[in-house]
């Protein structure tokens, strides 16, 4: 059975449930969440999507994201999803959230209202090979730099997250 996502108008209130490919193909706007993890060191875990993935393949990307199930409240996705994909749990802050429509070239739409959450951990993920294909740490500057330089290589809703509020991360050091 596919997965559904929860529906949303502006203000983040439910309005309904949608099978998760459906909702993509509509371009409808529904709830998401996109997890950052931080080191001691503050650097990011970035996440490589799997070559399998049905958007984005390859491309690299913030810790995990994903959507809520419904009755699921933001943190217990993004701990649901950090376990699933990345092989850990940390504790995790909602930070702030906000609206973002992006087609790809497959036809879909991302149109997300994405609540954008963070945690620390300091060890080596193990990561689940049909979520991610590899991982790494990477400075905030660094992530800067590379994003301007190859912009191609990263997920447009990380692009967007990152370029419009960085900010967040570097007010938000481990500590």
């Amino acid at each position: 059975m596919e997965e559904k996502v929860i529906l949303v108008n502006e203000q983040d209130e439910p309005i309904g449930l949608m099978p998760k490919m459906e909702a993509h193909e509509k371009g409808v706007l529904h709830r998401a969440f996109s997890v950052f993890v931080l080191n001691e060191a503050n650097e990011i875990m970035l996440q490589q999507r799997a070559a399998q993935k049905y958007h984005s393949p390859l491309l690299w990307t913030n810790t995990t994201c994903s959507h809520q199930r419904e009755g699921e409240t933001n943190i217990q996705a993004g701990t649901r999803r950090l376990r699933e994909e990345m092989g850990f749990t940390t504790e995790l802050k909602e930070l702030f959230s906000f609206i973002y429509k992006a087609p790809f070239d497959n036809g879909l739409t991302e149109h997300e209202l994405d609540h954008v959450m963070i945690g620390y951990y300091n060890e080596e993920p193990a990561i689940n090979r049909e979520e991610a294909e590899s991982w790494k740490w990477m400075g905030i500057d660094a992530v800067k730099d590379d994003m301007q330089q190859h912009p191609e290589q990263y997920t447009v809703w990380f692009r967007i997250i990152f370029d419009e509020f960085y900010h967040y991360l570097e007010e938000h050091k481990a500590p």
